[in-house]
Parts: C-alpha cells; structure tokens; sequence
C-alpha cells in the first residue's frame, strides 16, 4: 500500500482549512460584539451621565470581560490540555451566540439597559476564558510538524484581521440598525460553531496523571516564567496596549471630540483593519523570516506614535481632523499586525504540545488585559485626565515601554528567526560541510 503524502501547505488540510473559517467568524463576531457593547453603553449613559461619568462606563465595560478571564485563566488552561479541545470551542460558541442574539432581541425590543449589557459582558468574558485557549492550541493538532510554523503564521495572521476588522463591522452595522450589529454576531457565532463541527478526530496531548492538578496549573506560569523569550512577547504587549488603548476611545473621539457619530465610528474602526488587512496580505506573499525581534520591537514603537497622532487629531481642523485620525489608525493596525503575528508564531513555537493549553491561556490573558483591562484603563484615564491626553499618554507609555523591554530582555532583540533553539542547531549541523 503506498501511504498518502503529507501535505505541503497548511490550506491543504481540510480540518485546518475548517479551523480558519471558524476561528475568522469567531473573532469578528466577538471584537465586533465588543465595540458595540461599549458604543451603547457609552449612548445609554450620556443620557444621563457627563462625558466623564459615559467615559467610566467604557471602563467598567472592559473590567466585566477581563475579570472572568482574570480568576478563569489558570482553570481554562489546564482544562484545554485535558480535554477535546474541539468540544470545548463549540460549546463556548454555543454560549456567545446565544448571549449575542439575547442582546439583540432586547435592543429590538426597546428593554436593553446598562444591567444587561454588563450581565452579557461578564458571560461573554467567561466564554472566552475557556473559547481562547482551546482554539489558540486547537491549531498545531490539525497539521503536520513539517508545516506547523506555517500554520501558526496563518491563524495569527486570521486572529489579528478578525480582531481589527471585527470592530469596524460592528460600527458600520450598528450604524445601518443597532440591534442588528447583535444579530450579525450571534450570526457569526453560528457559523464558527458549524466550522468547528466540522473539525474530526485530532490528536489529544497526553494527559499527566501522576501530579495534582492545581499543579499541573502552575506549571503553565513556571514555563512562561523559565522561557525568557516567550516571557518577553508576552509581556511587551501587554504593557505596550495596555497603555496605548485608543480604540478604546473610538466612541468618545466619535462623538465628542470629532463630532463624527456612528459612521464615522464605522469610519475610525475601519481604519485598523485596513492597516492590518494590507500587512498580512503582504505577509502572504512576503513571510517575515529573520530579525523578528528587532522587527517586534520596531513595529511595537510605530504602533506608540501612530496612537499619539490619533490623539492629537483633537487640535486639527474638522476639516481634515478625520482623515488624520484615519491615516494614523490605518498605520495604528498595521504595526499592531506585525507585532501580533511575531508573538504569536514564537509562543506557539517554543511551547510544547503539552503545554499549549496552559500557555495560550496566559498568553491570552495577556492579550485581554492589554484590550479589556486597557479599556478600562483607557476609560478611567480619560474621566481623570480627559480623552486627548488619555490617548497621547498611552502612546508615549507604549514607546517607553518598548525601550525598557529591549533592554531587560536582550533575548527578544537577539531573536532571528521563528525556530525554536533545537529546530535551528538541526539546521545547522545539516549545513555544515561533511
């Protein structure tokens, strides 16, 4: 019997191919969900409520996601390495879509409130605790080894459209109906859960019997904790994002500061994912291949003074005040793209199968700390300080940041390539001369 060749790419792989699609719908349905749930909280508030008392709502609205994700992560972790990584996807799909259509059919109905949106937030924070880690270490059972790197690339590069195209969707379809910008949602959430049903069998990590399982939790944070490079991607964004949270912002510059309403917070959320769109099309055509922790790093300060342009958009005239803001939010995701997809691939990467779970739940952490957390931040800050200074201060944070991670981790800045220490002493040894 002549055994079947392996697949050269990843698209060639139908349960991955399934994967993609699911992961896409998921995440523009959430980030959408996302940008909707704090532009009417922010609506619902103003009715009542100055600007500075709206602008904490972004906050809390932010805080309810995070903290689920907070108290879950350790659980959740351990949870996708131990079980069917595919059932727990669909059953938190189950879960989002429904609370997705729930808010839908309240704003139709004319009874959402601020008590429901934050209810929602909370479900829709610990679906995500269990969705994230499943699906972040879902991908590397669905290839070969050989074509991993390529696969991991790919669903980064997925994930990170998803999640900047994902807010402008919500925009624009908030805009055409609000209850509608709910249903595309749910909708979306639907057709992730009928990809994921699609998924068959895939390899299990082996499961360790012999150690406590509260054990085997920590030993996701001891890994982290040992793996300086891994601890340095993480940990950059987190703190870089989680300073320079301007989309965070987008309702309050939408209405208050440009003057521009639901379209042009259509506009403004739009912008990212155009920026983000163009990198990885470029990506596809051009893999980034060497220098990638120089390249984070740069991509990481263009992504602080991208955010500081939006911010000073405030002091244009109206007339090109929202072309600016545009411009610098085109460029604002295109460096958050190139960041996000070094990260990603060199997590991924340097992380055993085993342990995928548990570090794709701290690095997802980190992730909605960096976006939830920095809604929140973003959201008080600007009740403190004022929206404007909120933004030009996060991006200068952003920039500073970087340059003290460049020097606390010369690991990160010394990265070369995606492979892991072991994959490239193999290549080498092959290289060298017999």
């Amino acid at each position: 019997m002549t055994a079947h060749a392996l697949p050269t790419h990843p698209l060639h792989v139908p349960n991955f191919r399934a994967y993609l699609v699911g992961r896409l719908c998921a995440v523009l349905a959430q980030y959408s969900m996302m940008i909707v749930l704090g532009w009417q909280a922010y609506n619902i508030a103003r009715e009542t409520m100055t600007t500075s008392g709206a602008s904490a709502q972004l906050g809390l609205i932010g805080l309810a996601q995070f903290l689920p994700l907070f108290f879950l992560t350790p659980v959740t972790g351990w949870v996708a390495d131990h079980y069917d990584r595919r059932m727990i996807t669909r059953l938190t799909l189950t879960l989002l879509a429904i609370s997705a259509g729930l808010l839908a059919f309240a704003t139709f109905e004319g009874w959402i409130s601020l008590p429901l949106i934050f209810g929602i937030a909370v479900i829709v924070g610990i679906a995500r605790a269990f969705n994230g880690p499943a699906y972040g270490a879902l991908a590397p059972n669905l290839v070969p080894r050989e074509v991993l790197p390529n696969a991991i690339a790919i669903s980064s590069v997925v994930w990170q459209t998803g999640s900047i195209v994902g807010p402008a969707l919500g925009g624009y379809a908030y805009a055409a109906t609000p209850w509608g910008a709910y249903a595309l949602a749910s909708g979306l959430f639907g057709i992730a859960l009928f990809a994921m049903l699609l998924i068959g069998p895939v390899p299990q990590p082996a499961r360790d019997m012999t150690r406590h399982p509260i054990r085997q939790m920590i030993d996701g944070l001891t890994y982290v904790r040992g793996n300086r490079l891994v601890m340095a991607t993480i940990t950059l964004d987190l703190f870089a994002v989680l300073l320079a949270g301007a989309t965070a912002l987008l309702p309050v510059y939408a209405r208050d500061i440009l003057h521009v309403g639901s379209a042009g917070l259509g506009h403004l959320a739009a912008a990212p994912g155009i920026g983000a769109g163009a990198t990885a099309l470029w990506f596809s055509f051009r893999p980034m291949k060497s220098e990638v922790g120089l390249k984070m790093l740069g991509a990481v300060v263009l992504f602080g003074l991208a955010t500081i342009a939006f911010g000073c958009t405030a002091f244009m005239p109206r007339s090109i005040a929202i072309e600016a803001g545009i411009a610098a939010l085109i460029v604002l995701g295109a460096a958050d793209m190139i960041s996000v997809f070094v990260r990603q691939s060199l997590v991924q990467l340097h992380t055993p199968d085993a342990m995928r779970g548990r570090v794709s739940s701290l690095s997802q952490l980190t992730i909605s700390a960096s976006n939830e957390l920095g809604e929140a931040e973003s959201g008080f800050l600007a009740a403190l300080v004022g929206p404007i200074a909120a933004v030009i201060g996060g991006g200068i944070g952003a920039i500073i940041i970087t340059i003290i991670w460049a020097r606390l981790f010369p690991e990160l800045r010394l990265a070369r390539t995606f492979d892991p220490p072991d994959i490239r002493e193999a290549h080498n040894s092959q290289e060298k001369p017999v």
